[in-house]
């Protein structure tokens, strides 16, 4: 999510900026919202008040032994008025959520303009694309020979599956080990094992909700779960909702999980 106070003071420079990406933003909308969340704050805040003082008022009459019944109901009333007020504050919040995660991030400002790939720059390169005396095959004419199953995983779930068999399997296998083992003794990583399953905050902390929700696998039952499109996801919310402390940074995991996504491709 952007940060809320940028939207807020200078909603023009965000859409400016976002403009550049092909996004257009509603500022109307959105300054429209912000203006209801002020007015209903401040409206909220003025019935507690105004409560309060009544609460007062009540322990004070009945000290001098005076009638309450008129204050009781006046808080009473300023009580429902409250809670009405709440539930529409509650509800623009709701709303300007809503908005505000579905916008995408910021440029940088080194991002050329460009509405395709065909205005990326080169900015630097490293090494030289390998070339053969032969016409490399495609993974799958690789796996021609039954070692990629198509058929089976086909029958054992649908299309865009595959089975590997033999040393298919044991290169697959092979690799996750290569690349667990390269980064925990080489680079200093920590080696995490996540579940597989996780909340919809931790996929909202991590930008998939709202905007991608219709590419996750949700998983109904007793309790709401949605299947990690990426090892990023559980991996990311390690960290959620904690202040880390400078002399524990930087914080290096490594991990490797099935990457659970309902997109073509």
């Amino acid at each position: 999510m952007l940060d809320p106070k940028l939207l807020r003071n200078d909603p023009q420079l965000v859409a400016g900026n976002l403009a550049r990406r092909g996004f257009v933003l509603d500022v109307a909308a959105y300054t429209g919202l912000e203006a209801q969340r002020k007015e209903l704050q401040t409206h909220m805040e003025q019935l507690r008040n105004e409560r309060n003082t009544r609460s007062r008022e009540i322990g004070t009459a009945k000290a001098k032994g005076q009638d309450v019944v008129p204050l009781l109901a006046q808080v009473a009333d300023l009580g429902d008025k409250l809670k009405q007020a709440e539930q529409d504050f509650a509800a623009v919040e709701t709303q300007l959520s809503a908005f505000q995660l579905g916008l995408p991030n910021l440029l940088h400002e080194s991002v050329p303009e460009g509405r395709d790939e065909s205005a990326n720059r080169e900015i630097r390169r490293w090494g030289e694309p390998r070339k053969f005396d032969f016409e490399p095959k495609d993974h799958v004419d690789l796996g021609a020979d039954g070692r990629m199953d198509f058929e089976s995983a086909a029958k054992l779930s649908g299309a865009r599956f595959v089975v590997l068999k033999a040393a298919l399997a044991k290169l697959h296998r092979a690799l996750i080990q290569f690349m667990l083992d390269t980064h925990t003794r080489e680079h200093g990583y920590e080696e995490v094992y996540v579940p597989y399953l996780v909340s919809g905050s931790a996929l909202t902390g991590t930008g998939q909700l709202p905007k991608f929700e219709q590419d996750l696998f949700k998983v109904q039952g007793e309790q709401e779960y949605y299947l990690i499109p990426t090892a990023e996801v559980p991996v990311t919310n390690l960290a959620r909702g904690e202040i880390l402390e400078a002399d524990s940074l930087s914080r290096r995991y490594v991990a490797h999980t099935p990457c659970f996504r309902a997109e073509a491709g």
